[in-house]
């Protein structure tokens, strides 16, 4: 057994199971980044954590794996290529770390797709862009404003 301090579910919204997200365009940020061993321990990939800062699903979060280290060479070119268009879209060209990629608005492209074994229905991201060049705003001059409240 454990202990829940007083816990009043009267007092607290109930959680709500999330649908995925319609597919289309959403402007996002990272705000985590992790590598994580592959299944067979083969590898690696980067997870990344994006959260939808705009709109009706605002707040809601999305996921993205990256296999950058992979004895499969395509999956490790498919990698890199999604995260060049990721660098791209924040303006991050040469990256050190991960982190350098949180907190930069960019415009994500959501498909919903069918697992194989479950038959569910998930999201998955196919797309960056830059939120500036997707919504026609000239880019800004840096200030002390975090990116994702500048308009």
């Amino acid at each position: 057994m454990a202990n829940l301090n007083g816990f009043d579910a009267n007092n607290v919204d109930p959680a709500t199971d999330f649908e995925p997200l319609p597919a289309g365009k959403y402007i996002a940020i990272i705000t985590d980044s992790q590598m994580k061993p592959t299944k067979s321990g083969a590898g690696h990939y980067l997870e990344l954590t994006f959260q939808v800062i705009d709109g009706p699903f605002k707040n809601r979060l999305l996921w993205s794996r990256l296999n950058l280290d992979n004895p499969n060479r395509q999956a490790v070119q498919i990698a890199q290529g999604e995260l060049s268009a990721l660098c791209r879209a924040i303006g991050v060209l040469q990256p050190k770390d991960s982190i350098e990629l949180h907190n930069l608005p960019l415009v994500i492209t959501v498909k919903c797709k069918k697992r194989d074994d479950t038959g569910d229905v998930v999201n998955e991201i196919r797309g960056y862009a830059r939120k500036d060049a997707a919504a026609g705003v000239p880019q800004q001059e840096a200030t002390s404003t975090p990116p994702w409240a500048r308009r």
